[in-house]
């Protein structure tokens, strides 16, 4: 009897520091999404330091900063992606997540728009003139801040932040532009032009125009497209492999070109979709009163 006890108290003894030993591999993991974080917060902060220096004869920090926010956009991806993979997702996580987006999609790209867009415009312009764009595009570039940020509390206390498409149910999108694609567009933009800042009161007021549209794009509650039904953790064909080896290639050969193509599709894929949507409602309320009038 005493040698069953034993036994029996030996393999509690044993399911016990398994668990203990499982409790502590999971609280690792937890690591790996955070660093992911960490990574975002550091590219964003970087970002910030190189829009301060960059200068009319010094282009190339503004180009850094831009390439910076660039490169955070897939760390922010990974980090939710992986901690859903490894079943190790925490309130911390999101708040630290959202707080990094604040930083690296929110603070970084307004301070490099206004930087890059406004601060170098020549001094030799009209001053009245001068005066009046560096201050409505501080305005803007601080409006693409507010809405950035109110886009994330939005998506955090959304019930259901991804709405499926009922044309395509297995289709999912989001209510209003993801701050990550609208810090995109801004980093892709500078990034073109080589970070060689704004020199031109024309080129400013439109530079001015798309800040401030980015900004609506974001409160707005325009579907854009999620990527949520991929899956990378399924097997994938051939040619899959080689169209994301080919895609890797062209970001790393044609960055410029790439980057700005990707951004700009993005951005005006949600406004096609919205201009497709409101002139089908159209047609339908058209088709609707034409039918009763000919009813009645």
């Amino acid at each position: 009897m005493n040698g069953l006890a034993r036994l029996s108290s030996l393999k509690t003894g044993d399911r016990g520091a398994t668990a203990e030993r499982s409790d502590r591999r999971r609280r690792g993991m937890y690591i790996l999404p955070s660093m992911f974080t960490a990574l975002n917060i550091g590219a964003g902060y970087f970002a910030i330091t190189q829009s301060l220096q960059g200068s009319t004869l010094h282009p190339e920090y503004f180009d850094h900063a831009a390439l910076a926010i660039a490169i955070a956009i897939p760390f922010d991806a990974l980090d939710g992606r992986i901690a859903r993979m490894t079943d190790t997702t925490s309130d911390f996580g999101r708040e630290l997540d959202s707080l990094a987006d604040v930083i690296t999609f929110g603070v970084a790209p307004s301070i490099l728009a206004f930087t890059w867009g406004f601060r170098m415009l020549p001094e030799t312009m009209n001053p009245v003139l001068h005066q009046k764009l560096l201050q409505f595009g501080a305005f803007l570039c601080f409006l693409f801040l507010l809405c950035g940020a109110s886009r994330l509390a939005r998506f955090n206390i959304s019930h259901d932040p991804v709405p499926k498409n009922p044309g395509r149910p297995g289709r999912k999108y989001f209510v209003g532009m993801p701050i990550p694609a609208a810090a995109g567009v801004i980093a892709a933009v500078v990034h073109f032009f080589g970070g060689i800042p704004v020199s031109m009161a024309p080129v400013a007021i439109v530079w001015m125009l798309l800040v401030g549209f980015l900004g609506f794009l974001m409160v707005s509650t325009w579907r854009f497209w999620s990527g949520k039904e991929l899956n990378f953790t399924n097997r994938q064909p051939f040619q899959w492999i080689v169209l994301f080896g080919l895609v890797l290639y062209a970001l790393v050969a044609f960055s410029d070109y790439v980057l700005a193509a990707m951004a700009l599709t993005y951005m005006f894929s949600g406004v096609i979709a919205r201009l497709a949507y409101s002139w089908q409602r159209h047609r339908r309320a058209a088709h609707t009163h034409s039918v009763s009038t000919t009813t009645h």
